[in-house]
């Protein structure tokens, strides 16, 4: 069926190691509907969890899934967009090389064109929709790792073999532990929530980042050491950023990213701290550069939708493109 005749929906999917977030787009790309599963495991797992949630915002929004315009994917691991293929992506239990994850999604949904991307570059996509930004942009996951997808010149920059971003196994501390990755002191160790998991095991139920930062702010010393020793790290990914792209934006986003302001407040402060024996770092302004994800706007996924709608419709080529903001459904 040509985009002609299709509907103007799309659906987008950010598939993690432990969740499917999925939302459905209308044709002005307003949030008609939403939906969190876990994730299964192996490719059939995946297959599996990610035609459910397909299928159940369909339901919900009363769109047939036939009708779709497009179904986008952002995946962890090495990604083909070309192709679809997906390479080690371990966290999904899929440790191959070159597994067809678009082609066998889109066998479950005939006749729909279906994309898969690298989770961190469809974040930018979306980050700079919901936001509204213009010019180069960086999006900074602080998860289980550190990334960072780039939007560049209007367009994603993926990077030679797909490895553009993977700042968080750069070297902080060469006499650090030993990454999983075989290097020792990678960042990630020391910038991502798996790290502040480590120094701050979780103590009344809530997530570990959330609780340092509160302690923190309640001027608990070993907190208030976490808090900078972490913000520290993240300013530290901050500033590669800027220093080897000039980005005119670095989005926080990932797990941590849900503390919001306080974070932000760390993180500059630290690059402010960073900067106060460098004119040059000063000349930059890092600091007034960053900004952080809103609490619950799942990014990810509307930047999934739009890059499955810009497959089928590509859209204007323009220097810098300028993202209207979606609109969110009053709960």
């Amino acid at each position: 069926m040509s985009a002609d005749h299709r509907g103007a929906c799309s659906v987008g999917l950010d598939i993690g190691g432990t969740k499917v977030l999925g939302v459905l787009l209308d044709e002005e790309a307003a949030v008609r509907a939403t939906l969190r599963v876990p994730t299964r495991q192996g490719t059939e797992g995946v297959l599996g969890a990610a035609s459910e949630v397909v299928e159940r915002l369909c339901a919900a929004a009363g769109v047939d899934p036939a009708e779709l315009l497009g179904v986008g994917a952002g995946v962890p691991g090495l990604v083909d967009p070309a192709t679809g293929e997906v390479s080690f992506a371990v966290n999904l239990g899929i440790h191959d090389r070159a597994v067809a994850l678009a082609p066998l999604l889109a066998d479950r949904f005939p006749g729909v064109p279906v994309t898969v991307e690298n989770d961190l570059n469809v974040a930018a996509v979306g980050a700079a929709r919901v936001l509204g930004l213009r010019g180069d942009l960086a999006f900074l996951a602080l998860g289980t790792g550190v990334a960072a997808g780039f939007l560049l010149d209007g367009g994603l920059r993926r990077g030679f073999r797909g490895g553009a971003g993977e700042i968080g196994h750069l070297p902080y501390d060469l006499s650090g532990p030993v990454c999983p990755c075989g290097q020792r002191g990678c960042l990630e160790l020391y910038g991502s929530g798996s790290a502040l998991d480590a120094a701050w095991p979780a103590r009344d139920g809530r997530p570990a980042a959330v609780e340092v930062f509160a302690a923190a702010a309640g001027g608990y010393p070993d907190a208030v050491r976490v808090r900078d020793s972490f913000a520290d790290a993240v300013a530290a990914a901050v500033r590669l950023l800027v220093l080897t792209a000039d980005v005119e934006h670095v989005v926080l986003g990932g797990g941590v990213a849900e503390v919001g302001a306080p974070l932000l407040e760390a993180v500059c402060s630290r690059l402010d701290e960073q900067a106060a024996g460098s004119a040059f770092l000063r000349s930059l302004r890092i600091g007034e550069r960053v900004q952080v994800v809103p609490h619950g706007v799942p990014v990810a996924p509307i930047g999934a939708a739009l890059a499955a709608r810009e497959a089928v419709v590509p859209a204007p080529a323009v220097p810098a493109r300028v993202f209207p903001a979606p609109v969110f459904p009053v709960p």
